[in-house]
Parts: structure tokens; C-alpha cells; sequence
């Protein structure tokens, strides 16, 4: 067995004029909800054998947040430009790559992907997955590069304590 939790980086920032997309940090909003998030999912499950990060500011930044809720070494932290793409192709090719010896993971993206690939591998239809949700997801396979049909264990999104 695999388990899966993707998420969606936090509620970014667009007040600042002049920066790259890449460059967008957390709005105080995004740093809260990931804090509440990270808090919620480190009392619900095991720490994640690897996180993996999009290299863009507000994905990393979500991931360090993550990473300090469940005493995960940010020297462990996996940070992949690949993932700072917004079609599930980069997303697929990331989680196919994983090593198999990690029985979980989590990671961290952005918008189309991540719908996208909760869709197409998640046993459950959501519709969109907001800023700063987690979407769970389970393969029964002993190979990462073996996933489909996946079987959707639950979602955690900030509006659930709101």
C-alpha cells in the first residue's frame, strides 16, 4: 500500500507589484491555514515518509509549515522544480518517480494539477480543492510507478473550521 496526501499551497499574496509568479509569498491568511491544517493532519496521521515541495515561495513556505507541525528535518525536504506547473502530467511523473521505499508521501502544488490528478486517481469527485487542502489518497501497490484507481481516504480543507 501507498498513501498519498497531496496539498494545495496556502492563500498566496498578490499585493506586491514587480514580482514573479514563482516569487508570490503567503498572505497571513495562507500562514494561518497552514498552520491549522498541518495541526489537524499531524493529530490524524503519521508523519509522511517524504514531503516534496514545488519550488515556488508559497508552496515551499505551506511545506516548511508542514514540515514544523510534524518535526520533519527541512534538510529532508525535497524541493522539485518540475512541480511548479499547473497540469497534472509534472504532478503524475513526480509521485511516479518516488521511491518505493517511502510507504507515504506528501506533497505540495498547485491548483489545476492537483485537481486534475485527485480526479482522474482519487475514488471521490471534488470539484475544486481550495488553498491549503489535503487531499488523502490510498493505491494498493508496492511501487509508486504502479498507481491507479486509487481509493480517496478523506480531504481536510480550512473551511471545515471555519
Amino acid at each position: 500500500m501507498k498513501t498519498l496526501f497531496i496539498v494545495r499551497h496556502a492563500k498566496s499574496s498578490w499585493e506586491y507589484e514587480g514580482i514573479k509568479d514563482i516569487d508570490r509569498p503567503l498572505k497571513k491568511r495562507g500562514i494561518n491555514d497552514a498552520y491549522l491544517i498541518s495541526k489537524v493532519l499531524q493529530k490524524k496521521i503519521e508523519t509522511p515518509s517524504v514531503f516534496v515541495s514545488s519550488c515556488a515561495n508559497r508552496a515551499l513556505h505551506t511545506a516548511m509549515i508542514f514540515s514544523y507541525s510534524f518535526n520533519y528535518p527541512l534538510a529532508n525536504l525535497k524541493i522539485s522544480k518540475s512541480l511548479y506547473s499547473f497540469s497534472d502530467g509534472y504532478l503524475i511523473k513526480t509521485v511516479k518517480a518516488l521511491d518505493n521505499g517511502f510507504d507515504s508521501a506528501i506533497i505540495f502544488s498547485h491548483d489545476h494539477g492537483i485537481n486534475d490528478f485527485v480526479n482522474k486517481f482519487g475514488s471521490t469527485v471534488i470539484e475544486h480543492v481550495p488553498t491549503c487542502g489535503v487531499v488523502a489518497i490510498e493505491f494498493n501497490t508496492k511501487h509508486w510507478k504502479n498507481i491507479k484507481d486509487g481509493k480517496t481516504l478523506f480531504t481536510e480543507f480550512p473551511s471545515y473550521y471555519k
